[in-house]
């Protein structure tokens, strides 16, 4: 278990005061100059000693994915650009770092944007995320305020200005290459890569985009030590992380746990378990609506939370953002409701998740009513295969992979619904 001295994240419930004084209260914004005097390739190594991997849901390296930017400017300016557009179903811990906790992501951006010899940083906050939007501008301006940020921030000889962009609500902007096209105006569709973003992003200069997570957490790992950070987890799964947990337990919170935490561990303890019991436990989307769902007694025996654990048994951790089922839950309706999502979601672009977005659903529809042919369970798997991988951005592979979730582990249930709704007779497993 985590301990509190551990938990970078001090204010997640906004039991405290918010501001720059609370804050500093804290130990936020202690000694950042000094950490950006240390140099660019020391505080690059200390991210990759660190062992952090992008919170954001792909877990690409931190500071290796920094270090792809050029070391020398060619003309050109560098960005940042925090990725805030946090609209997978199901996730809403960053909602609670721009709420309650704005000044670990301020001085994050400060420190990260200098090791990476970007002068301006742009944070492109979700369209529906109004009052976060407030509660960070607010934390921004003070920061203005009081010379952390602007020329010659926080003392340190570099000069930096964060820019708070408010997006329109789709999904697609998520997408790295989507929230550039976005910023820069345009309908937020996803590009074609490579180029990719360090060589040629926002406004075709150097570019690296980062979720609001793994940056917020950048001050602490560096003032503790890398070695502090991955301390915690299993190798290559290094350091705490926020985990969202909604859906059929008795207490859903956002909670900052070790990583490789046991899955009954986390619910137990920071959930009061499974509503009804742990028998009653059916099935658990692990990482947000996009990686696919495991069953039940999986989850209970053996699940470790961590990339590669959950990468190892064909789902995902994805943004940690825990959906739990019970036994009263209609599955296959379940995950009709995610076909329906990114089918709306879906920008278009790509043939084979615009007309397969919609096809997907549509065989869902019959299969919750229990109208399909038995055979329709395998045809939809294939189109699934056909939509996975074929597409620029992953939003084709997000709507596969729920279904293939749903037929993996739950095919019975389907067959029984097709065959009850063919006899009109009871099924075996319904009258159990």
């Amino acid at each position: 278990m985590l301990a509190d001295k551990d938990r970078i994240f001090t204010n997640l419930y906004g039991m405290h005061d918010r501001s720059l004084k609370g804050a500093q209260a804290r130990g936020h914004w202690d000694g950042t100059a000094a950490i950006i005097k240390r140099g660019r390739d020391k505080i690059i190594d200390d991210m990759k000693a660190s062992g952090l991997r992008g919170r954001g849901g792909a877990g690409f390296p931190t500071g290796l994915k920094w270090s792809f930017m050029p070391k020398e400017s060619d003309g050109r300016p560098s960005y940042l650009v925090v990725n805030a557009d946090e609209s997978e179903p199901g996730t809403c811990k960053d909602r609670e770092i721009m709420r309650h906790d704005p000044h670990t992501l301020i001085e994050g951006c400060l420190i990260a944007s200098f090791a990476m010899n970007a002068n301006a940083c742009y944070i492109y906050i979700r369209g529906e995320y109004i009052r976060e939007k407030e509660a960070l501008q607010a934390a921004i301006d003070e920061c203005y305020e009081a010379g952390l940020v602007g020329p010659n921030a926080a003392k340190s000889g570099w000069d930096f200005d964060i820019y708070l962009h408010h997006g329109a609500g789709a999904y697609i902007c998520g997408e790295e290459t989507a929230l550039l096209e976005s910023l820069e105006g345009k309908k937020g569709m996803p590009r074609m890569k490579p180029p990719f973003p360090a060589g040629a992003g926002l406004y075709g200069c150097p570019t690296t985009v980062n979720n609001v997570e793994s940056i917020a957490v950048v001050p602490t790992i560096l003032r503790r030590g890398g070695d502090w950070f991955s301390s915690f987890g299993r190798p290559n799964n290094a350091g705490t992380k926020l985990f969202a947990i909604s859906g059929h337990v008795n207490n859903p919170c956002v909670v900052e746990e070790a990583m490789s935490i046991p899955f009954k561990e986390l619910i137990d303890r920071h959930c009061g378990g499974i509503r009804g019991g742990w028998s009653n436990l059916k099935a658990v989307i692990p990482g947000g609506s996009s990686v696919p769902m495991l069953p039940g007694e999986m989850m209970e025996k053996d699940c470790i939370m961590d990339f590669d654990w959950l990468r190892e048994q064909r789902s995902g951790l994805g943004t940690a953002a825990v959906i739990v089922m019970d036994q009263n839950t209609d599955i296959i309706k379940a995950i009709w409701r995610l076909s329906k999502f990114y089918k709306h979601e879906s920008c278009g672009q790509c043939t084979p998740c615009r007309e397969g977005t919609g096809w997907m659903m549509r065989v869902m529809d019959r299969l919750v009513t229990g109208d399909a042919e038995v055979e329709e369970i395998d045809m939809l798997l294939d189109v699934t295969k056909q939509v996975e991988g074929h597409t620029i951005c992953a939003l084709g592979d997000a709507a596969a992979w729920p279904i293939q979730g749903l037929v993996r582990h739950f095919r019975d249930e389907i067959e029984d619904r097709i065959k009850h709704k063919r006899t009109g007779r009871v099924s075996a497993v319904a009258a159990q």
